[in-house]
């Protein structure tokens, strides 16, 4: 039993002394893995000539923030978590290549990583990035005629990127925009953008163009405006004008003819009183005037006419 822990303890001693000595890992600072493709953080251990030939005694992959290992070869065993695995298919104990391959790689995959490696000459770690990106699809354009409004919609993206728009002579019409970007429960984003054309536009076409996060253009797309509705807003603009002049003078109008109908009324009516209270007797033709005298009269009553015509 002492024995055996002096030998440990020697086997100890001996890997610290090597530590630095004898084992060099190169690896990548930074490592760009696109979403749902494999990613490689590569990792190869070198040896000093002295210590060439020293076999791999501990290997492990870890990741910032993850307690857990994602990937650990230890005493013959390998050990993984899913989607996570060495890049070599043959790999062995006297393989240099311990580079991490992730099989399907996710946003979640984006972070600081650490190779560490021990082997009968020593150890050492060395840290890598991994930068996860997606591409943007194809935008799509609709116009809201109600509110003559373009949008412009791109999905499945990462980083979050920018929409911006152009006219067909290139002038920039972004910041006339309104963008919003809404991130979904896998990490990628959507966006969305709406310009609204401006009151007399003539332009033939615009195109609305998606920007990752470096300022590249990943996608774009054109939307060519009809005829009929750059006349409509046009004559829109132009009917509005005309109907704020018109206006005014239909109501004056309006209160000019229901005067003089208020007076041709009035004129009439006052034409029938005066022919209905008329004091003189209307021309019979050829018929004589009724003679009232011969209108039997009661007893008593005083009869006076005057003398018949000759």
């Amino acid at each position: 039993m002492a024995s055996n822990g002096v030998l440990l303890l020697f086997t100890f001693i001996h890997l610290s002394i090597g530590h630095t000595a004898f084992v060099d890992l190169e690896v990548r600072a930074e490592n760009v893995g696109k979403y749902g493709q494999q990613s490689l953080l590569e990792c190869v251990y070198i040896h000093s000539p002295e210590a060439e030939g020293g076999k791999l005694v501990w290997v492990e992959w870890k990741k910032e923030g993850v307690e857990e290992a994602l990937l650990s070869f230890h005493k013959g065993s390998t050990t993984a978590e899913s989607g996570y695995s060495f890049a070599e298919p043959s790999w062995n104990t006297t393989n240099r290549n311990v580079s991490l391959l992730i099989t399907s790689t996710s946003v979640k995959d984006q972070g600081e990583y650490t190779c560490n490696v021990m082997t009968e000459s020593g150890d050492g770690f060395k840290n890598t990035r991994l930068r996860v990106t997606a591409k943007y699809n194809k935008p799509a354009i609709k116009l809201d005629p109600q509110t003559s409004t373009l949008m412009c919609d791109s999905d499945s993206g990462y980083p979050e990127g920018q929409l911006c728009w152009f006219d067909e002579f290139g002038t920039e019409w972004t910041k006339s925009s309104q963008m919003e970007a809404k991130k979904t429960e896998s990490g990628l984003f959507n966006l969305s953008s709406k310009l609204t054309l401006m009151d007399g536009s003539t332009f033939s076409s615009y195109t609305c163009k998606v920007f990752n996060v470096s300022g590249g253009n990943e996608e774009e797309a054109t939307y060519t405006v009809q005829e009929p509705e750059k006349t409509g807003r046009a004559q829109g603009n132009k009917m509005d004008g005309t109907t704020k002049v018109v206006a005014p003078l239909v109501v004056i109008g309006s209160l000019i003819v229901g005067l003089l109908l208020l007076m041709l009324l009035l004129y009439k009516r006052r034409s029938q009183l005066v022919r209905r209270f008329s004091t003189r007797p209307l021309i019979m033709g050829d018929h004589q005037p009724v003679d009232t005298c011969d209108s039997p009269v009661e007893q008593g009553e005083d009869q006076s006419c005057p003398d018949s015509p000759a």
